[in-house]
């Protein structure tokens, strides 16, 4: 070998060939490339040794870009396939950016599919961010009880709650989110009213029952998660008995709503 990486925490090293790194990535061509610095008698135009300082990546995963690198496959577990998409994103290698999605696709779970879907979101991708959300659509109440589904950002709790398929009833929806923002809340040091405040648009309150609404205020009052004109709607669409001056998709009824006497008033 004749280029050294001092990786993770532990500084573990891992030694490779400059050749096959710069030939298979050009961020590793890049980052091979520069030559330490000279004078006027002796230029810029050897190639570092290294070792090369890559503290913010684990082992495990480094390894595994490294040997996609060199046999254009790769060995992957549940417990690293992730951030060996988010490094193959980085380093710009499309084949193993499939290759782990493909993993990811084939061992999802309720534990690591919120996760997943955060990560598609990021890293746009579009085919297996619409695999995570008919996954969650399947398993919902079991989703909403890990610790991925509250460190979800808001924009992709919000797409999660624009689904007519999650398999739970409204009300549970409401108190998922406001578990996740009571979460989000302490650990972005932000109001309940402020993180949620997204997500919140996607509820669909004119489902609830007057009692269950009653309900709802009464919890309202203590944390201020959703906004006093999104429950005067579904007042009004109660009085009106119609989803009037109420968004279409919000009178939706969801796969796993259970039924009220008033749906049928519903548009």
């Amino acid at each position: 070998s004749d280029v050294t990486f001092m990786v993770g925490q532990e500084q573990q090293k891992v030694f490779a060939h400059r050749c096959v790194l710069a030939c298979r990535c050009q961020a590793f061509q890049g980052m091979l490339s520069q030559g330490p610095v000279g004078n006027e008698d002796s230029p810029r135009s050897v190639p570092p040794q290294g070792p090369f300082i890559l503290g913010n990546v684990q082992p495990e995963v480094f390894l595994a870009v490294i040997e996609f690198l060199y046999t254009n496959s790769v060995s992957l577990n549940s417990h690293i396939a992730l951030e060996v998409l988010t490094s193959s994103v980085e380093y710009g290698l499309q084949d193993l950016c499939k290759l782990c999605i493909k993993f990811i696709k084939e061992t999802l779970s309720v534990e690591q599919v919120c996760e997943a879907l955060q990560a598609a979101v990021t890293y746009g991708q579009a085919d297996l961010q619409q695999h995570c959300l008919a996954f969650i659509e399947g398993c919902t109440a079991a989703v909403v009880q890990t610790q991925g589904f509250h460190e979800l950002s808001d924009v992709v709790l919000a797409q999660v709650l624009r689904s007519d398929r999650l398999a739970m009833d409204e009300l549970d929806l409401v108190q998922a989110v406001r578990e996740w923002a009571h979460v989000s809340s302490a650990v972005l040091e932000r109001p309940v009213s402020e993180v949620a405040a997204l997500p919140v648009q996607e509820l669909r309150l004119p489902l609830l029952a007057p009692s269950e609404l009653l309900m709802l205020e009464s919890h309202n009052q203590q944390d201020l998660l959703i906004p006093v004109e999104s429950i005067a709607a579904a007042w009004r669409s109660h009085t009106l008995r119609k989803g009037n001056k109420v968004p279409s998709h919000l009178c939706r009824l969801r796969h796993g709503t259970r039924p009220r006497d008033h749906h049928r008033h519903l548009d």
